[in-house]
């Protein structure tokens, strides 16, 4: 669309591009904080329907913006933000509704996103051909308001948890104004294993959408036309889906923190065992072998760990602890992904290679590095979970004498 005439993308470069995507995805969680203690304060159906509300004004608004920059803000910071208070109501809620298949039943909802992503690219290549870019916008503003009103209605707090927030709501004055929101408990902030999980969340996030940006573009560079390409993100959005499922239910039986380990440590290896040959080899062939391989096995483990992630907060911090544990932590993920995806496309850009894969070399480096780092986060955050319940069994003992 940035060569076509006529259009708010006329000329418009890669990179300036790519930052409509980036600001959606990162202000998505990067508004956790907020969006997790209004859905404590008020209820997650009323989060979820302003959300709603956002969602539809963003693509309205952006069905008759002029200019990239008024993107930038529709499509990038206001669509985020409707994002935020829909996707992180339901990531906060629905772990606290289960106990032994809450992985599964994570990955069950979560794995939405890989079906979505999937179905929805095909609806708008073939709506954008018949009605044009600015009707699509309109059309899937209105479908997006209606099915996420629709799922909202369904949300709600378990009445465990219900009967708590209500104890602590009626301990805070909401006269104290619906920007200030409470942190969380200092005593678990200041613990090992938070600030283990909170690095490990950076890093992953950090390096996770990297690849899910540029499987197309990639994809190009090995021979594949525009339309093919495409199919590379779709390929990776089912395996998502599927992974999501299958491995969260590993996780109920192997362990949450264990499975995290798994997938993490398979993300990194899938990078640079087969993306980062597929930019150095010579054969297209050879390259196209390796990149599909990738596509599918990063499309299932990495995808596994946006799934695992609020269940282990659950496991680490406690039900008590989760809404604004899960707040901050997401915030952190949010920042992540703000600065490894555009660093990435600079790399890229960069290169002197520019339409060969190698020009991908140095970002499958960086993705390749940031998970083998975020690896051994989560093996940190393994090592104090089990110190903590040592430490809480040792207590124990000692108060039974």
């Amino acid at each position: 669309m940035a060569k076509e005439a006529d259009t708010p993308f006329t000329g418009a470069t890669p990179a300036q591009i790519d930052l409509i995507g980036t600001l959606a995805i990162a202000l998505m969680t990067m508004g956790a904080p907020f969006s997790t203690a209004w859905t404590k304060r008020y209820s997650p159906r009323t989060v979820i329907w302003a959300g709603a509300l956002v969602f539809v004004v963003s693509h309205c608004l952006a069905s008759v913006s002029q200019a990239l920059w008024q993107f930038n803000l529709t499509q990038g910071l206001l669509l985020g933000f409707g994002t935020c208070l829909t996707y992180m109501p339901s990531v906060t809620v629905a772990p606290t509704w289960f106990s032994h298949h809450r992985g599964l039943a994570m990955g069950i909802i979560l794995a939405g996103t890989g079906f979505g992503g999937v179905a929805w690219p095909l609806a708008f290549r073939s709506l954008i051909v018949r009605v044009g870019f600015r009707n699509t916008l309109r059309i899937t503003g209105v479908i997006s308001l209606t099915l996420i009103a629709i799922s909202g209605f369904f949300v709600k707090w378990p009445a465990s948890q219900l009967t708590r927030l209500q104890a602590e709501n009626a301990a805070s004055s909401r006269s104290s104004g619906i920007l200030r929101i409470p942190l969380a408990d200092w005593r678990v902030v200041r613990t090992r294993k938070f600030a283990a999980h909170a690095l490990g969340a950076a890093l992953q996030s950090a390096a996770y959408y990297t690849p899910v940006f540029f499987f197309a573009s990639f994809a190009r560079t090995l021979g594949y036309s525009s339309a093919t390409s495409a199919n590379f993100i779709a390929i990776s959005n089912a395996a998502n889906a599927l992974g999501k499922i299958v491995i969260g239910h590993a996780a109920d039986r192997m362990g949450r923190l264990n499975t995290l380990f798994l997938t993490t440590l398979f993300s990194a290896v899938s990078v640079l065992a087969l993306w980062l040959p597929a930019a150095l080899v010579t054969s297209h062939s050879s390259g196209s072998a390796l990149f599909i391989a990738f596509t599918i096995l990063y499309g299932v483990f990495a995808s596994a760990y946006v799934s695992l992630f609020p269940t282990s907060l659950v496991e680490l911090f406690g039900v008590q602890n989760f809404a604004s544990v899960n707040g901050v932590l997401y915030m952190v993920r949010g920042m992540g992904t703000l600065i490894g995806t555009p660093v990435a496309g600079v790399l890229i850009r960069s290169s002197q290679h520019k339409t060969d894969p190698r020009s991908y070399e140095n970002t499958s480096i960086l993705v390749g590095v940031l998970l083998v780092a975020a690896t051994l986060a989560t093996v940190w955050v393994r090592i104090e979970a089990s110190l903590s319940l040592e430490g809480g069994q040792v207590r124990q003992r000692k108060w039974l004498m």
